[in-house]
């Protein structure tokens, strides 16, 4: 039986609250970027990556450094983000399905997204990439989420399992 596995990258943590509803509601692994495999294991079918958006997409070493310096406690992610693993991610060998979310900060101007970015880059590793990306949301660039977004993130996982996420 295929299982499900959430990786994602979160600096201030929300993004890490997310992933763990996400996985609770999936059933999955959920695993921080920096341990995450860089080959895919043959039982994983679907994979699930989010990450905070930096700069409109996704972080870079310098955006990792200004939160860092941002942080009034330790950072979650301290290694290399998303990006980097999805760089380094060996072919697939069998068919996966992925699906994307983000964080970021929920204003009304265009904010970009890491989420956009992520499943650019599954679709461009051959993953199927079935759903529209996904934003949750945060107050301001160290969080906290929105009220309701654990919940939200839980239903859309569900959707997922579903086969008809939103």
């Amino acid at each position: 039986m295929a299982r499900a596995l959430v990786v994602y990258e979160s600096m201030f943590g929300n993004t890490e609250v997310i992933a763990e509803a996400i996985g609770q509601a999936l059933a999955a692994e959920v695993v921080e970027v920096s341990d995450a495999p860089d080959v895919l294991p043959d039982d994983v079918g679907l994979l699930v990556v989010g990450a905070p958006t930096h700069v409109m997409g996704l972080s870079r070493p310098v955006t990792r450094r200004s939160a860092a310096d941002q942080a009034t406690e330790g950072l979650v992610s301290t290694g290399r983000g998303v990006r980097e693993w999805l760089d380094t991610l060996a072919p697939l060998g069998h068919h996966v399905t992925a699906h994307a979310f983000d964080t970021r900060v929920g204003t009304g101007w265009p904010a970009g997204s890491a989420a956009k970015a992520i499943a650019k880059r599954l679709r461009s590793l051959h993953f199927t990439v079935p759903g529209r990306p996904v934003s949750f949301h945060v107050g301001g660039t160290p969080g906290p989420l929105l009220v309701g977004e654990p919940a939200r993130a839980a239903a859309w996982a569900r959707s997922v399992l579903a086969g008809n996420p939103a």
